[in-house]
């Protein structure tokens, strides 16, 4: 499945998911299973996944990068799928910030990369605002290492850009 694919999960996700929960409630779905993960457990790996994305990417480690990708794509679908409080319009405006990741990382381009990861951390800001959960920031980081359990840097196995 290509990159793009996985990024329109999440819009597919947005259209099946209803938002007969009030905004400010954030408690499951009825119908999701009692074991459903919080909100907090979906939303803590998905700021996992954002750093470690960017780390792959500004190490132009571009299979890991689409990996991670990936995984952010699915944790905010499960957001939107588990908790379907979160508005639509805020699931459906992350697909072009994913878009534009997903294409940075398909063409190999470090630059268009960085901007895009700017992007989507500017719609993950703008989703926590809009409901009153503008304290919870995230941002792209900025200097320092990386998680010290992770190499980051390919590993010759992977494609060359």
């Amino acid at each position: 499945m290509t990159l793009k694919n996985w990024c329109a999960v999440l819009a597919i996700s947005a259209g099946a998911v209803t938002s007969a929960m009030a905004q400010s409630s954030l408690a499951p779905s009825p119908n999701a299973k009692q074991d459903a993960p919080r909100l907090v457990e979906v939303m803590s790996m998905a700021q996992l996944q954002h750093l470690k994305l960017w780390y792959a990417g500004k190490a132009k480690n571009w299979d890991l990068a689409a990996y991670e990708l990936r995984q952010l794509t699915n944790s905010l679908a499960e957001a939107a799928i588990f908790y379907p409080s979160i508005p639509i319009s805020n699931v459906t405006t992350m697909k072009e910030p994913l878009l534009s990741v997903a294409d940075a990382i398909a063409a190999g381009d470090d630059r268009k990369f960085a901007v895009s990861m700017r992007g989507l951390t500017d719609g993950c800001n703008a989703c926590h605002s809009s409901m009153g959960r503008g304290f919870i920031a995230i941002g792209v980081p900025n200097g320092g290492q990386p998680p010290a359990n992770q190499i980051f840097s390919p590993s010759g196995n992977g494609r060359k850009k």
